[in-house]
Order: C-alpha cells, then structure tokens, then sequence
C-alpha cells in the first residue's frame, strides 16, 4: 500500500514540474499576428533562425490590390517559428510567426 502511494505521489511531482515547465517554455515567444488577409508570397518570407528587428517586414501576402506587408515584428529577437508557407491564406489576426524577444 505504501509503494502504491510512492509511486502516485512521484506521478503527480512529474505531472505538476512538467506543466510548470511547459507554461514557462510558452511564454517566451511572442505572437506576430497578420493584419491583411491573402495569399502568403514566397518572397520576402521569414526564416526561422533569423534575427528580426522592431518594425522588420516578416511575411507579405497577395491582396487583391496586389501584394502588401502582412505582419511587421512587434518586437526585437530571434524568429522561432514560421507557421505559414507560401500559398496558405491567411485572415487578418492569425498567428503568422513567434518571435522569442532579445534579453535586455
């Protein structure tokens, strides 16, 4: 009976450390979310890996009025993530890309 009550008490101490680290983990990307719907361009596209300035141009799409910035870095840091490709439509307030900010 005691040996069962280990190993739940040990099963629960995983649970709640790996949930804490998975909220930590979370937090440090920062959402750039799309302001234009369209049509992802392959140029102009972000890499992951690649160093963003505040104001820097990370995805452009095709709108009707021909292509235009979709999401500019709200943040200075390094892109973590491109969660589109080129040809995937997009809606105004999409996540497009996370950043993991500069340490200050």
């Amino acid at each position: 009976m005691v040996h069962k009550k280990s190993i739940m008490l040990v099963t629960v101490l995983l649970v709640v450390v790996g949930a804490v680290a998975w909220v930590l983990a979370a937090g440090q990307t920062v959402d750039q979310r799309g302001v234009l719907a369209g049509s992802v361009l392959a140029n102009g596209l972000v890499a992951p890996g690649a160093l963003a300035r505040e104001g820097d141009i990370l995805v452009y799409v095709n709108t009707l009025t021909g292509p235009a910035v979709a999401v500019r870095a709200n943040t200075d840091g390094t892109v973590r993530e491109v969660l589109v490709k080129p040809g995937d439509q997009v809606k105004s307030g999409d996540v497009l890309v996370r950043i993991e900010p500069l340490k200050r």
